[in-house]
């Protein structure tokens, strides 16, 4: 079975925040970078389904962008993939979601894979639009938000986290993509000892421009942080003397009685 798993390297989200100077993304400049969340859950599962597979199985994880996120490529490398492809682009924060899957299509689209594992969505742009676009493309069953996943016999079983704590179950048969959702499983820390296995392992370059050929549908226009409000007020003293400054506060701003 040929397994794929789409990767993307996000800012970490503890990380702060400035517009670019062209007022369409953000400024990359001392931002620390991880594997989105949501596609480590993608990663160990597809993982977990090359364990089951044995020798029957071989995994590839691809990533999109600059020369930074062969580091994402690794760390999946280090948890159990095979081999990985990086799709070289520097300028993919300018790429829409339309863009991003018809390049991930048009690598896969003669590599017959069985499968395709990727996150719900990216913490950065947050479209949910670039996996279930890659299984239109390439007429791929699909499922999205799994919190649960089995296989046996040429068959996907599994569950969906739908609103309000509802569960879905649903089956479907290869070729297939799914998208992974916080719930699924726990993903493993890579080891040193595969983390040096990873080292050997191949990772294919390949042109941005040789996938390519689709205009953008869409286009980020402006970006900005949220508007800053009124800081808070912090009072220190005595809790008796803190009581009546408090009451004098509410009482200036109208939200207590006189």
């Amino acid at each position: 079975m040929r397994l794929l798993v789409c990767i993307k390297q996000v800012p970490d989200m503890e990380s702060r925040f400035k517009v670019n100077s062209s007022g369409d993304w953000y400024a990359d400049a001392d931002l620390a970078y991880r594997m989105n969340e949501y596609d480590e859950y993608a990663v160990e599962q597809a993982v977990l389904l090359r364990e089951q597979l044995g020798a029957a199985a071989d995994l590839t994880v691809l990533s999109m962008g600059p020369d930074r996120v062969v580091e994402a490529i690794k760390k999946a490398l280090a948890m159990g993939c095979d081999r990985g492809v990086h799709i070289q682009d520097p300028l993919v924060h300018q790429k829409d979601p339309w863009q991003v899957a018809s390049a991930i299509a048009s690598f896969a689209r003669d590599k017959k894979f069985d499968l395709i594992f990727t996150g719900m969505q990216s913490q950065d742009r947050g479209s949910a639009q670039v996996g279930v676009t890659v299984a239109e493309l390439l007429e791929f069953a699909c499922a999205t938000t799994l919190v649960n996943f089995s296989y046996a016999d040429g068959t996907i079983t599994g569950k969906r986290e739908l609103e309000g704590g509802v569960k879905g179950v649903v089956r479907l048969p290869l070729p297939a993509l799914v998208t992974c959702q916080l719930g699924l499983n726990v993903p493993r820390y890579p080891t040193l000892p595969n983390i040096m296995k990873a080292k050997k392992k191949e990772i294919t370059s390949l042109a941005v421009a040789d996938l390519l050929k689709e205009e953008a549908l869409a286009a980020t226009t402006s970006f900005y942080p949220p508007v800053k409000k009124g800081g808070g007020v912090v009072l220190e003293g005595d809790p008796a003397d803190l009581v009546v400054k408090l009451i004098d506060i509410l009482k200036d701003k109208n939200l207590v009685r006189r």
